[in-house]
């Protein structure tokens, strides 16, 4: 009888500490200060196609790769080694945006982003090392509430920093500190029967082997079509984290607030979600452990379309922008629970050999959602803007794109199970 496998705590909080760094990119860049430098440079009326394209691009690219990504760490000895240099790049080109054309900073946002996101990618792959079955839920779950604290911080440098350039640096330099206790003390079981990685031949065998996958739908239940449901809901959950800042901004300048008082009340709602998000990260966790992946992420798409359908009234209708903190309440609530619902729903349809294709797979199709969703976007804003609306007008009739996202993805997944594979036995923690 083999001894049991010990999963120290200092390696689970590094592994949720990372999920705190990485949301410090993804809120205060991605989703606030490079959308605000952007509107600055260009305007209102050009913003959302800009910020648009940005993101396209580096989304199409991830898209592109993060199969074969995936399948390569599966070759690998370790995966750490891929978390640690996609970091190390993400915050160089992150420390650069603001410094320089418009174009040159859209261009390095997009390499950051490629960078993040396949460190996300490599990051989800590790939940098995610090986790079991029995409280995967609960810990990834605590590492999106915690993740979101780095929301905070991101966020508050929009009160202490005012100026556009000096706060990308001090975002890159805030990701690179947090992450470094993942990098030492989360310690991996590691590939006893590694493959080469770097090479035409491994490259080509990979991409091969994720093909594969996907045609053999009937050998991985459900797990095609969880990947299609997932398309549907992050495509609205990654879209309305890209345009939140613009579309509050544009509420608030509508009711005559000029834009640095709209700026003000958009950063004022990102905290209040961020808030919610920490909250219901933790709550949704403990809920998956007693529910199940697949129950839990029903009811978080029930509050997505309640959020939506508020979020677009409000602007279609001109309500009062403290409306906007209701929403910004619920879609908190509904992205705590999104991430902490959703990472273990994939694993329970994933063989513990293949975990970083599979994952692959899981990224592909999240960034496939976020080249999709700014674009549908963009065309509606585009359409509205060509008939004579408002900006907001268009906005918000996007916004209920979205909702119709969310409800396809609910119908979608409704067949698929998530009935355990296998128990978590032989793991304790010290």
């Amino acid at each position: 009888m083999t001894s049991p496998r010990t999963i120290p705590t200092r390696a689970v909080a590094a592994w949720v500490l990372y999920d705190l760094a990485n949301t410090i990119f993804s809120m205060g860049v991605a989703s606030t200060f490079f959308a605000a430098y952007v509107r600055h440079e260009v305007g209102a009326a050009s913003a959302d196609g800009v910020l648009a394209l940005a993101n396209t691009i580096s989304m199409a690219i991830i898209l592109v790769v993060s199969p074969m990504l995936g399948a390569m760490t599966d070759r690998a000895r370790r995966r750490m080694p891929f978390l640690i240099w996609s970091t190390i790049g993400c915050c160089a080109f992150t420390a650069l945006i603001a410094r320089g054309p418009l174009a040159l900073s859209c261009a390095l946002f997009a390499l950051a982003n490629v960078l993040y996101q396949a460190g996300l990618q490599f990051y989800d792959a590790l939940l098995p090392e610090v986790s079991t079955e029995a409280n995967r839920g609960r810990i990834s779950g605590i590492g999106v509430g915690l993740g979101y604290l780095g929301s905070f911080l991101a966020i508050g440098l929009g009160y202490v920093i005012t100026e556009h350039a000096p706060r990308f640096p001090v975002i890159a330099a805030l990701f690179m500190g947090l992450a470094l206790p993942c990098f030492f003390f989360v310690r991996e079981r590691g590939n006893p029967n590694p493959k080469p990685v770097f090479n035409w031949n491994a490259i080509a065998a990979s991409t091969g082997h994720t093909i594969r996958t996907l045609r053999s739908s009937t050998e991985y239940p459900g797990l095609l079509r969880f990947l299609i449901g997932r398309v549907f809901y992050t495509d609205a959950v990654n879209t309305v984290i890209v345009f939140m800042f613009l579309y509050v901004v544009n509420v608030a300048t509508s009711t005559g607030l000029d834009v640095k008082a709209g700026e003000r009340i958009a950063l004022n709602v990102m905290i209040m979600a961020i808030a919610f998000a920490v909250v219901g990260g933790v709550i949704w966790g403990f809920i998956v452990d007693r529910l199940g992946p697949k129950r839990t992420l029903n009811q978080v798409l029930a509050l997505w379309v309640a959020t939506f359908i508020l979020a677009a009234v409000t602007g279609l209708v001109r309500l009062p922008p403290m409306t906007l903190y209701l929403v910004a309440i619920m879609a908190g609530v509904a992205m705590g629970g999104t991430w902490a619902a959703d990472r273990p729903y994939m694993l329970r349809l994933t063989p513990p050999d293949r975990i970083g294709e599979f994952y692959g797979l899981y990224g592909m199709v999240g960034r496939f959602s976020a080249i999709t969703g700014p674009i549908l976007w963009w065309i509606v804003v585009a359409i509205v803007q060509r008939a004579g609306g408002s900006t907001l007008t268009g906005q918000a009739l996007a916004i209920m794109t979205l909702l119709g996202m969310v409800i396809a993805s609910y119908v979608i997944l409704k067949p698929v199970s998530d009935e355990v594979p296998e128990k978590g036995a032989g793991v304790r923690f010290t």
